[in-house]
């Protein structure tokens, strides 16, 4: 990978820690933006760092949450079935298919293959039609109380799904939830939840990988792991406000319209644009 300019570093960093947590997909927008400045990519490392700068913010800001899940392992541990500890237990379990479909995408050499501007408008389209029928016709009657197994596993399904780029991670799980009658706000809460154990598999596997094979993570994807942290408790407030006065239409919009453009940059329908 070649050195990156502050500059895309920073647009990097601001554009993960935004999308991350709307449900725009922020893996697709990390791949369009090589292709829309002329940048080299910045790959899968800097990629998944900017996920870890997310991660830290998802555990700041929901920080009570996550040392009830803290407690409630300790409590499993000692097998102990609390409400903690069942909460703990079902974000496990359903963050597995998750590492499973990760895995076997990685070792497949399947994924770098996946990373492509096609991908992401089409993922973009069938999501978020998706986020927006689930928002109608779910109910809104459940809170993360009253999770159980079975919608926990669904949902981790549903993460799975996220691997595949224009998906959107945050997107899919709200999805998932809303279809199984979380409250918006909820939904959200519990998909942030869930995806604090994949990212934070991913970005040790790929800091283990990386020192064993160079010794060590780049300096620019570290500094654009921290800026994301910064952007991204920013995008988690905008969020919960926003899906609790005007719910997910919005986000099915903007997917669409980013959409219709990367199919006319595909199809030089814009002069000037080509993807």
């Amino acid at each position: 990978m070649e050195s990156m300019s502050f500059i895309q570093i920073f647009v990097l960093a601001v554009v993960q820690g935004l999308t991350e947590f709307l449900p725009v997909s922020s893996s697709g927008h990390l791949i369009l933006i090589p292709e829309l400045t002329g940048w080299p990519d910045q790959g899968i490392t800097t990629d998944v760092m900017v996920h870890v700068g997310s991660l830290f913010a998802v555990i700041v800001y929901f920080w009570k949450d996550v040392l009830n899940l803290l407690k409630g392992t300790g409590e499993l541990v000692r097998g102990k079935m609390t409400d903690n500890a069942r909460m703990a237990l079902y974000i496990a379990l359903a963050t597995i298919p998750a590492l499973v479909f990760g895995a076997l995408l990685k070792f497949s050499g399947f994924l770098d293959s996946i990373r492509g501007v096609e991908i992401v408008a089409w993922n973009a389209v069938i999501f978020g039609i998706l986020l927006w029928v689930a928002d109608i016709v779910g109910k809104r009657t459940k809170v993360m109380e009253h999770m159980t197994l079975s919608p926990a596993l669904v949902i981790g399904f549903a993460q799975a799904l996220a691997l595949i780029p224009g998906t959107s991670r945050s997107g899919i799980t709200m999805t998932a939830a809303r279809f199984l009658g979380f409250e918006r706000a909820e939904a959200a809460r519990f998909s942030f939840l869930l995806g604090i154990p994949a990212i934070a598999a991913a970005g040790s596997f790929t800091a283990i990988e990386l020192i064993q094979l160079d010794g060590g993570i780049p300096t620019d994807a570290i500094i654009a792991a921290v800026l994301t942290f910064f952007a991204a408790l920013a995008a988690i407030a905008l969020l919960m406000a926003l899906v609790k006065r005007i719910g997910f239409f919005i986000f099915m919009v903007y997917r669409l319209l980013l959409a219709a453009v990367l199919f006319a940059g595909l199809y030089g329908l814009i002069p000037g644009l080509q993807l």
